[in-house]
């Protein structure tokens, strides 16, 4: 009894601790007991802590720590078991069929109404949250997850099975998509819209505290089912404390005082102060910081909008030597301290199956000269000019590019704009020429290629370029009866071929992960989609 009331004791003060240094930064206990949670900042917000809103990368970040699906990627996005322990695939690659783990439970809450405020997870717990999702009354940007899906069924609590209309064999890594997380339907009809704000899962963490704007944080949930190698519960931290500090410059200055374990983005603003033009860290950085690198599926690019009437953009010619009239190299070096790998292949960027190192476009001056000059002959038009259409971020990009391709005779505009004008005038069609990235949404060469499949044209899809090739169409349809994974391959390179040798794009480069950590901070891992995933970090005390 008296052993029982100490660990009450020494408990109640681990919580009154962490709450002090939740609150506050300014005593010396929150110093003793600060190894116990992990701090980063969310430059660009949190819009919803509803994994059906989980959209962009601030979102994902932090429902990624409080939700959880079927299945989960490793660092090598290699498709693993989640809360599904198993499944199994029809022969037809039509129905999947998942057996759940007994020992999931939700975060507690008294809504529940159960005598520990939790209950396990069942299969009908995936039916109410997949309704959820494409419920027009929700609005889940999500919604087109599940809109290959015929049917999907509870047989019994631990069996859960789904019925494709037509086969897709990129569906499994849909639905480690966070939008597919389980959520409860007693504590989503509790709070309604308010669920944004008042989260219940079954992830590492739990939802303790949101003020928009200021500060989130979240509690270590201790009825995680995941454990490590050695049987010790995940995850290893206490809580996980997200400030909102809106711009990256006063981001950097917190993490150079040690105020945040984690700094995720390069900002122009301090990169040189950070690295060398190599890219590697400088040496004044070297013993405080750790630098991490790894491949980021997201491919930057040039997008010509081929539906509008200016000669230079339907001219293929003049599009391939634009693709020929610049050093990508040169402009990861000086502009990208080194970051990122210059695209001198197609569009599928590398760290994804179906990425070859097939030749696209080299820096060739002379080349880019001579198609210039062909076009010029062919159309009469002596001053060829294109206008760009970026935001402030990449305005040194397509200034460099501006520079290079007046060396070829062409005269390029460079229109700023901002990131929200270029989304809605890209859907639009609007734009003839601009900046984009393209992001993984789940991890199949597939997602690099349906941006350029004829039935995806803006507005209905993601071709915002109006591309258009009917072998491109036929493979890309093709590819979805292939179930054998190095098949598929073989047909998403030939189409990459299509889209180099057709240039409706020009690839500028396939970016890299960049983390910088504290270094103390162990267990940290990068992966290709850049997701944040804290269930196995510690951080050692100092």
């Amino acid at each position: 009894m008296k052993t029982y009331t100490i660990k009450i004791i020494r408990n109640l003060t681990l919580v009154v601790y962490l709450f002090i240094f939740l609150t506050s930064c300014s005593s010396d206990v929150n110093k003793d007991h600060e190894h116990l949670v992990f701090r980063y900042n969310q430059y660009d917000n949190i819009s919803s802590l509803d994994p059906a809103f989980a959209r962009n990368i601030g979102n994902i970040w932090a429902t990624n720590q409080i939700f959880n699906g079927l299945v989960q990627l490793d660092d090598s996005l290699k498709i693993i078991p989640d809360i599904a322990k198993q499944w199994n695939q029809s022969e037809n690659g039509l129905v999947y069929t998942f057996a759940l783990r007994d020992d999931v439970y939700f975060h507690k809450h008294p809504n529940f109404n159960t005598p520990d405020s939790t209950r396990q997870v069942t299969a009908n717990d995936f039916v109410y949250s997949f309704d959820r999702l494409i419920d027009p009354s929700v609005a889940s940007p999500g919604n087109w997850v599940l809109k290959n899906v015929k049917e999907y069924t509870a047989v019994n609590d631990t069996i859960f099975k789904i019925e494709l209309n037509k086969p897709f064999p990129a569906f499994l890594g849909l639905l480690s998509m966070r939008y597919c997380s389980v959520v409860p339907k007693e504590i989503v009809t509790h709070f309604g819209s308010a669920f944004r704000s008042h989260p219940i899962g079954t992830g590492p963490f739990q939802f303790k505290l949101w003020e928009e704007n200021i500060k989130l944080v979240l509690r270590k949930n201790h009825l995680y089912y995941e454990k490590d190698l050695e049987g010790k519960s995940l995850p290893y931290l206490e809580a996980v404390a997200v400030t909102f500090l809106p711009d990256k410059q006063s981001e950097f200055l917190q993490f150079a005082k040690g105020n945040i374990d984690l700094l995720n983005s390069l900002d122009a603003s301090y990169k040189d102060e950070l690295l060398t033009p190599s890219g590697k860290l400088r040496d004044r950085y070297r013993n405080k910081i750790t630098l991490d690198k790894g491949p980021y599926l997201n491919s930057e690019y040039l997008g010509f909008y081929l539906d509008i009437e200016v000669p230079e953009i339907q001219s293929e010619v003049l599009r391939r030597a634009i693709n020929h009239g610049f050093d990508r190299k040169k402009m990861i070096t000086y502009l990208k301290n080194g970051i990122g790998t210059p695209a001198l292949s197609g569009f599928i960027p590398k760290g994804i199956q179906g990425y070859t190192a097939q030749e696209g476009y080299n820096y060739d001056i002379n080349k880019a000269r001579s198609l210039v000059a062909q076009y010029t002959e062919a159309t009469g038009d002596n001053t060829p000019s294109i206008t760009i259409a970026t935001d402030s971020n990449y305005l040194s990009i397509c200034e460099f590019i501006q520079r290079e391709l007046e060396k070829i005779g062409i005269n390029v505009n460079v229109d700023v704009l901002p990131p929200s004008t270029i989304r809605e005038q890209k859907w639009s069609g609007k734009l003839q020429t601009f900046r984009a990235s393209w992001i993984a949404d789940y991890p199949d060469a597939e997602n690099f290629l349906s941006p350029f499949y004829s039935k995806n044209f803006t507005p209905n899809g993601p071709n915002y370029t109006h591309f258009k090739n009917e072998t491109f169409d036929a493979l890309y349809e093709q590819s979805f009866l292939i179930t054998d994974d190095k098949v598929r391959a073989k047909l998403y390179a030939k189409m990459d071929s299509i889209i180099i040798a057709k240039a409706p794009i020009v690839p500028l480069y396939y970016d890299e992960v960049v983390r910088f950590t504290q270094k103390n901070v162990r267990g940290l891992t990068t992966n290709p989609q850049n997701f944040l995933v804290l269930k196995r970090v510690w951080k050692e005390k100092i």
